[in-house]
């Protein structure tokens, strides 16, 4: 392809200089204005220039000089700090050499199935701790770094709208504007008249309780961007007479179902929880991939398949070791239980409490509606009572959710949602308030007095000695002794204050205690848990369910404890997965949940729910959905605690005989046999391992293999004088001596010696060996940077542009040439044809002469790559050799050109092979070509021994 002129001398992809340095011409440019980007960098370093104000001549590469010689080792240096450094690549994804994370090779799934839709409709369904955030991100990045999308939106919930915005910024460079009720009125003061805000902003990240109402929604849904994410997506999609099926939960999937209807929109939905048990509800969900999927035949192979185009879902087991990459999640989840008895004071507030309640379910005098708010109302006083005394106090005190309700429908739908854990309805934003007790009107209600009476002694016992509190200080002080830094999760605000408190006086001096919890804003609850890891010593986090869902804290902490017992077990995973995930320090993780063995509700929740759950995820590995009878189950044994006429001690399900307890068993060891992972469907079937490992060998070859860099960081700094020392996964580095230059570009804040490690989970403030880490990219920076700068003092310059080696890797004279190339690639886009300028670097060799070189193999131009010196070469000597070698790279010029437009050709066969469903279009449009000439970064020569 012909380069179109720009400006007279300024054609796309070409040189310049202005600004004092070199930039690269991009296609956006007109005659009178420059679009550039530095040479190396990424589109977040781009510039405009107005040629004919500011000085922008035309720049040519120059050729090394022999007198800049050095040995030539320093090829391999130099060429990895250029690989490190580019932030454009040439290859078929556009947006992989921007990233600031690497990708593991299982995450390159979504992304290829992706590639290959047009519109993108994708469900990544992974498993808790997989990194469904990265997989979505990439898929994001893709699109728009290849112009298939313009504008992002994200949508979740408002607690993780601040940790997206982290995400996205830090790791795909895209900055994105937070919509939530506290930021709308600010950003809407700013709009002009009869524009949106999702017109004004380009990428958005959006509260979906926000943006659900029908004010709101029509808003979005008329200027949505034409790429959404959506987070946790299992809490917007509900079936009809569903237990639990809201009305919030329904805006929410009407919104989704809008957005699903524009046939162009490209859609990623993503939950570690897309099949919950309820099939109806599983429907409606693949619904918004495409239609036909909801009712599509799933038990055929034919309808498997068809959902596994749209569908990835993968088991730790998948993934654990997939290709030739270990991934290194906790090896094991050791979980315990704790029990407790209540105090005699405790015990007999419980049973005071427990009269009370039977006598409020069973006055039926005031009708139906008043008697089921009095029985959710019940439910309420006996799980704060189990939980806490101050959660007990504050109950009694408040009014209930739904004492106004006006029918039974609506008071089990408010009941449900202030007493059960409903994961997969509505958000837990106000899931840890006080439910609230009081059902009555009439302060001198002979009700509310007795409710008094019974929070006056709740109070009271709040000051006596607390068996439970005694338990969990037990178990915490254990988990510190160990090594642990434990999460304590509560259900309600008060009682993890209650706990907080408590551990705060009771734990030695150097241990940090905090809590946060749903009366936090999130951006507060972030703040609160970044304050955490900046502390020395051990640490106590007491959390409520607020931090259960999406929020990571694999990094400061390692063990979970369960103070409150969740009444459902989908809850208790997502508890213990904010630590039992990718990225966990410690090689095992602890969960121990506490229960009371006298406080009547916790055995049996513990026997009807969570340890059946827990004993088949033992046995899988993995967890499984709940069965969808489990709520209405539950819901009968409680009804069954408060009418019975037995004494507590006697509340046992084989007394209280509720036959759906046994069917719930088979339910669930059903949907267990289903779910055993060597059934799974739709793990990796539409794309083979095969295929990913042929783009991450092509990936790695043009950025550098985490080998490639590895060898390369250790040498440089060993060359800069920071005396690295082997470790078991890597080596640390003295960075007090390095050049003042490097040394102010490293992270602050980073230990000291730093510590460089291969494999993950890597500390805070530490380092590892790979492209997107921060302080090899400085290193890279700064060799590249100083090799190109014949000013910089030789001391400081780890790698030449040119050098000599004697050394027996080869057996007659060898020249290599390091070659930094600018290709032309046309993509198809959504607005059309996006015209692009990507970098790449390739090393080639040759013995003989210019006039008849004898090219090597790329098995034999990486072996010279690694060669060691075995002699000394003579200065003078030297010098001619790299004379000779400049000579043959300037009249190889032609060759070189014509193995660019081969390289061209094999990069665009790979554009076409990741979006081999995209049809003709694709094929029609993708075009790449070579920048001529090709720059020659470094000539190196290799001599024999004899």
């Amino acid at each position: 392809m012909t380069s179109t002129l720009t400006r007279p001398g300024f054609a796309a992809g070409s040189l310049v200089h202005s600004r004092g340095r070199d930039w690269v011409v991009l296609p956006d440019s007109a005659d009178d204005f420059l679009v550039l980007r530095p040479l190396g960098g990424g589109d977040t370093d781009n510039a405009g220039v107005f040629p004919h104000l500011e000085n922008v001549a035309a720049a040519t590469f120059p050729p090394p000089t022999p007198e800049d010689a050095g040995n030539a080792s320093g090829a391999a240096l130099l060429r990895t700090a250029l690989q490190v450094g580019f932030r454009a690549s040439a290859g078929p994804f556009r947006s992989l050499a921007s990233l600031a994370v690497e990708p593991r090779p299982y995450q390159l799934v979504p992304l290829l199935m992706a590639m290959r839709q047009d519109p993108v409709r994708l469900l990544i369904g992974d498993d808790v701790g997989i990194g469904k955030t990265v997989e979505a991100g990439l898929i994001a990045a893709e699109l728009l770094a290849a112009g298939d999308a313009g504008r992002l939106a994200v949508l979740c919930a408002p607690s993780l709208a601040a940790q997206w915005a982290q995400e996205l910024s830090d790791k795909f460079g895209i900055e994105a504007t937070l919509v939530l009720p506290g930021t709308v009125t600010r950003l809407e003061r700013d709009l002009l008249l009869g524009e949106s805000l999702f017109d004004r902003h380009r990428h958005v990240i959006v509260s979906l309780d926000f943006i659900k109402s029908t004010r709101r929604r029509d808003d979005f849904v008329r200027s949505c961007p034409e790429l959404v994410i959506v987070d946790e997506v299992h809490t917007c999609v509900a079936q009809d007479g569903a237990a639990g099926a809201g009305k919030g939960r329904h805006q929410r999937y009407e919104l989704l179902r809008q957005l699903a209807a524009d046939p162009t929109r490209h859609l990623i939905l993503a939950t570690a929880t897309p099949h919950s048990g309820k099939e109806e509800g599983f429907r409606n969900l693949i619904g918004l991939l495409h239609p036909a999927l909801a009712e599509a035949d799933l038990s055929t192979t034919a309808g498997r398949e068809e959902l596994a185009r749209y569908f990835v879902q993968r088991r730790r087991a998948h993934i654990r070791r997939y290709l030739d990459t270990d991934t290194p999640f906790p090896r094991d989840r050791r979980s315990s239980e704790v029990n407790y008895r209540l105090s005699p004071p405790h015990r007999q507030l419980l049973d005071d409490v427990l009269d009370y309640a039977r006598e409020q379910v069973r006055d039926a005098a005031d009708g139906s509606v008043r008697q089921r708010v009095r029985w959710w109302s019940a439910l309420a006083l006996l799980r704060a009572l189990a939980s806490s005394p101050r959660a007990a106090a504050a109950t009694l005190r408040t009014r209930a959710i739904n004492a106004a309700a006006a029918t039974t429908a609506e008071a089990d739908e408010l009941g449900r949602t202030a007493v059960l854990d409903l994961t997969d309805d509505e958000t837990t934003e106000s899931a840890d308030a006080t439910p609230g007790a009081d059902v009555e009107t009439a302060p001198a209600d002979s009700h509310a007095g007795r409710l008094r009476d019974l929070a006056a002694r709740a109070d009271a016992l709040a000051g006596d000695p607390d068996a439970k509190l005694a338990a969990v200080t037990k178990v915490v002080k254990k988990l510190l002794a160990d090594g642990y830094d434990p999460i304590v999760f509560c259900r309600f605000i008060d009682t993890a204050e209650y706990v907080r408190d408590h551990l705060d006086n009771a734990l030695k001096r150097g241990i940090t205690v905090d809590a946060v919890t749903g009366a936090l804003t999130p951006n507060e609850r972030v703040d609160r848990i970044a304050a955490l890891g900046d502390v020395g010593g051990r640490r106590v986090l007491v959390a409520t369910d607020c931090l259960s869902e999406g929020v990571n804290l694999q990094s400061l902490f390692q063990a979970v404890v369960h103070y409150d017992l969740a009444w459902n077990p989908t809850r208790h995973e997502q508890r213990e997965g904010r630590v039992d995930r990718f990225g966990q320090v410690s090689s095992e993780v602890r969960a121990v949940t506490l229960y009371g063995a006298n406080n009547i509700v916790d055995p049996i929740v513990l026997e009807v729910l969570l340890r059946k759950h827990e004993q088949i995820r033992k046995t899988l590995g993995v967890s499984v959905p709940v069965p969808e009878r489990a709520e209405s189950v539950l819901e009968a044994v409680l009804d069954k605690v408060l009418h019975a006429d037995l004494a507590p001690e006697q509340l046992t399900l084989a007394d209280l005989g509720v036959p759906g307890v046994d069917q719930l068993t088979l339910d669930w060891q059903s949907t267990a046999d289903k779910e055993r992972p060597e059934n799974t469907k739709y793990a990796q079937v539409g794309i083979k391992p095969a295929e990913v490992a042929r783009e991450l060998a092509a990936v790695r070859a043009a950025l550098g293999s985490v080998g490639d860099v590895a060898a390369f960081t250790r040498e440089a700094l060993d060359a800069l004088g920071a005396r690295p020392v082997d470790t078991a996964d890597g080596f640390t580095a003295h960075t007090g001596g390095l050049p003042v230059g490097l040394r102010d570009a490293l992270t602050p804040g980073h230990r000291e010696p730093l510590p460089f490690h291969r494999d993950l989970p890597i500390p805070r403030h530490e380092a590892r060996l790979d492209r997107t880490d921060p302080q090899v990219a400085a290193v890279a920076r700064y060799v590249l940077d100083t090799a190109l700068d014949p000013t910089t003092p030789a001391a400081l310059r780890p790698a030449r542009r040119c050098g000599v080696m004697r050394t027996g890797a080869v057996d007659r004279r060898t020249t290599l040439l390091l070659l930094r190339h600018r290709f032309h690639l046309t993509l198809p886009g959504r607005q059309g044809e996006k015209r692009i300028v990507a970098e790449d670097a390739t090393t080639v060799a040759f013995t003989g002469t210019a006039a008849k070189p004898s090219w090597l193999d790329d098995d034999a131009v990486a072996a010279l790559l690694s060669a060691t010196p075995a002699g000394n070469v003579d200065p003078g000597g030297a010098r001619d050799f790299i004379t000779t070698a400049i000579d043959a790279a300037e009249a190889l010029a032609p060759e070189l050109a014509a193995r660019a437009d081969d390289l061209a050709e094999q990069l665009r066969d790979a554009h076409l092979r990741v979006r081999e469903s995209a049809g003709q279009r694709a094929r029609r449009q993708i075009q790449v070509a070579a920048q001529r000439p090709v720059d020659v970064l470094g000539v190196y020569v290799f001599l024999p021994t004899a």
